[in-house]
C-alpha cells in the first residue's frame, strides 16, 4: 500500500483506466484502526483466499488517501473500485450518482465512537467554540466528522444553523492533526478524529478533553466508516465482489476472536507508531464493534436530506447500500 500526495493523486486520476474484469480489485482506505478489517484481509490474504474458492485469482491493489472528497474523486474517475470513507461521503456520492454510476455502500467497517477533542481550556462543549478555535478533520463539509458536527450544531441551535461551526474547521489528515494536538503551539487546538488518534491525543496531552462524542449525536453506536463502489463494478465483477465481502466477514470473525493478534496485524500492516497496549484497549472497547453490517446510519441520512445536503430522500438504509446477505442485518 502507498500514499498519494495531491500531485501524484492528480496524475493518477487523470491516467486512471476503467474498472477491469474479474480478478482485480483496487481499494482506497484512509487512516486509523477503523480500517482494521482491511488490514487483516491484507495481512492474511483473505480476498485472494476467498477468490480461489470461487475459481478466481484476484490481484489486490491498495491506495491510501485522506478525506472523503479525494476518495470520491478517485472512485468516480475510475482510479479505484472500492472506496473507504465515512457515511457522510457515501451519502454525498450516492445522491450525486443516482441514475448514473449508482454508487452504493458495500459494507461497514464497524461501529466506533468518534471524539471531538479540544485543548482549549475554555471549551467544554460545542457551544463554547469561537474564532479562537481551529478544528482539524479529514475534509471540511464532506467528511463524516464534519457531517456529525453539523448534526450536533443543528441539535444545539436548530436546522437552519447546521453549518454554524463549519468556519472553525480545517482539512487535515488524521496523523497530522493528532501530531498538532499532542504537540500544541499551533492554531490547531481541536481534532474530530477516529481511533487511535483520538486516544493518543487524550493520553499524551493533559489539556486534551472530549467535547463531543459521535454516539451522543447519533443516538448510540453507529457505523461511521464504510466501503462503497459503483454499480458497474459490482455487476461486472460478481465473483470478485463476493470474495471481497466474504473476506471482510472472515476478518471480522478473526478480530472478535483474536483482539491482540488483530492489534499486531494493525501495527505490522499500517506501520503506525501506536502503543500496543493502547491499541488492544481500543479494539477491546465494548463500544467498538468490527461488524460488516451497517449500524444506525439512517438518522444521519435523514438529517442530511432535511437540511438540503443531499437532494434524494432515502426510504431506508437499504437505498444507499447494495443488497448482500453479509450485511442483511444492517440499519
Amino acid at each position: 500500500m502507498f500514499r498519494l500526495t495531491a500531485a501524484v493523486l492528480a496524475l493518477t486520476l487523470a491516467a486512471a483506466a476503467p474498472a477491469q474484469a474479474e480478478g482485480r480489485i483496487r481499494i482506497a482506505e484512509q487512516f486509523g484502526v477503523v480500517y482494521l478489517l482491511l488490514n487483516v484481509a491484507q495481512d492474511q490474504q483473505l480476498i485472494e483466499k476467498q477468490g480461489k474458492k470461487l475459481g478466481v485469482d484476484i490481484t489486490v491493489e491498495r491506495l491510501q488517501l485522506s478525506g472523503g472528497s479525494a476518495v470520491n474523486d478517485a472512485l468516480l474517475s475510475g482510479a479505484i473500485d472500492i472506496a473507504g470513507a465515512g457515511v457522510g461521503p457515501l451519502l454525498t456520492i450516492w445522491d450525486r450518482t443516482h441514475g448514473k454510476q449508482n454508487v452504493k455502500g458495500v459494507a461497514s467497517l464497524g461501529s466506533f465512537p468518534y471524539y471531538l477533542v479540544s485543548t482549549n481550556p475554555r471549551v467544554k462543549s460545542i457551544a463554547d467554540l469561537s474564532e479562537k478555535d481551529r478544528i482539524a478533520l479529514p475534509a471540511v463539509t464532506v467528511s463524516v466528522q464534519s457531517r456529525i458536527l453539523q448534526y450536533a450544531a443543528a441539535r444545539q441551535w436548530g436546522d437552519k444553523e447546521f453549518a454554524r461551526l463549519d468556519k472553525y474547521t480545517q482539512t487535515l489528515p488524521h496523523p497530522d492533526a493528532a501530531a498538532a494536538v499532542i504537540a500544541g503551539g499551533t492554531e490547531i487546538n481541536g481534532h474530530f478524529g477516529n481511533p487511535p488518534f483520538q486516544e493518543q491525543e487524550l493520553a499524551a496531552n493533559p489539556n486534551a478533553r472530549i467535547i463531543l462524542n459521535s454516539y451522543d449525536v447519533l443516538g448510540g453506536p453507529s457505523s461511521a466508516t464504510v466501503l462503497y463502489a459503483t454499480e458497474k463494478f459490482r455487476n461486472e465483477n460478481p465473483k470478485t465482489y463476493r470474495a471481497f465481502t466474504a473476506a471482510l466477514a472472515e476478518a471480522a470473525q478473526y478480530i472478535a476472536k483474536n483482539p491482540e493478534g488483530a492489534a499486531d496485524t494493525y501495527l505490522r500492516v499500517s506501520k503506525a507508531k501506536v502503543d500496543r497496549d493502547l491499541l488492544v484497549k481500543i479494539i477491546k472497547n465494548p463500544q467498538v464493534n468490527f461488524s460488516v453490517a451497517p449500524q444506525n446510519t439512517y438518522g444521519l441520512a435523514q438529517f442530511l436530506y432535511r437540511v438540503g445536503a443531499i437532494k434524494k430522500q432515502p426510504a431506508s438504509w437499504r437505498d444507499y447500500f447494495f443488497e448482500d446477505p453479509v450485511i442483511a442485518a444492517g440499519s
